[in-house]
């Protein structure tokens, strides 16, 4: 991909997406950009991300559609980011749609100085140099670009140039996206209930082939597990604070007959 980007699914572009990731295809394509996606779509957000390695003069229609549709772009600024006319005017679109639409906006910095983004010094300062001589006859187009990259850096994001394992921060990033979708997340516990659930089917079958207080007491053991986990799904769900879901626990063994 010469440029960025985006799609709800790779093989399946009428599948709705929420968020829309917009990258510089060159710089993070096989690496932080697909970490992320993996992050995201392992907390069940449908996220736009087109890996087309084509592409035409204009930003597609469908590209721009994709954009509109979104709840929310996340924009991984890299290096050579700013080389790219398709990532600059994604970045136009996507600052238009906060405008207009409402549409939340997360940067990240991935390998560069947010400075260097915000005021277009360094490789980006290469980078527009290249776009002033190219579009001489259109410098209103390049000062909008300049400007929606201000606007775009100035919003709260992620520097991932800090000393922290990439695999920890794609997974703060995802979480921080499922929030600002105002979505919560259990898949993780529905795997894990269906596991006990399992297991309590065994140990009830083994507990009727060899009769044993024992194994008896082992599946109610794990059926009180899975009690706990369905609680803490519970409380997921309505958003209760962890503090008050440890307070009702202890009601309820206080007052357990």
């Amino acid at each position: 991909m010469a440029s960025s980007s985006s799609s709800s699914s790779i093989n399946n572009r009428e599948e709705k997406h929420e968020v829309f990731l917009s990258f510089r295809g060159e710089d993070t394509r096989k690496t932080f950009t697909s970490h992320l996606h993996a992050a995201l779509k392992r907390v069940e957000i449908k996220t736009y991300i087109d890996y087309n390695l084509e592409r035409g003069d204009e930003i597609s229609g469908t590209l721009l559609r994709a954009i509109e549709d979104a709840k929310l772009s996340v924009i991984v600024f890299s290096k050579n980011f700013a080389t790219s006319k398709w990532c600059l005017d994604e970045v136009k679109k996507i600052i238009d749609c906060k405008k207009t639409r409402g549409q939340m906006v997360v940067p990240v910095f991935y390998n560069i100085e947010p400075t260097h983004v915000r005021n277009q010094t360094g490789t980006f300062a290469n980078a527009f140099a290249t776009h002033h001589q190219r579009f001489l006859d259109r410098p209103n187009k390049v000062q909008k670009w300049r400007d929606c990259l201000k606007e775009a850096t100035n919003l709260s994001g992620w520097d991932c140039s800090v000393d922290r394992l990439e695999s920890e921060i794609v997974e703060e990033i995802a979480k921080d996206v499922l929030q600002k979708l105002n979505r919560v997340y259990v898949g993780d516990l529905d795997q894990e209930i269906a596991k006990y659930e399992q297991f309590a089917k065994h140990q009830m079958q083994y507990f009727q082939s060899v009769p044993h207080s024992t194994h008896w007491l082992n599946h109610r053991a794990t059926l009180d597990h899975i009690k706990k986990l369905q609680m803490e799904r519970n409380r997921r769900l309505l958003r209760v604070p962890p503090n008050m879901y440890s307070e009702a626990n202890d009601s309820d063994e206080e007052y357990d007959f």
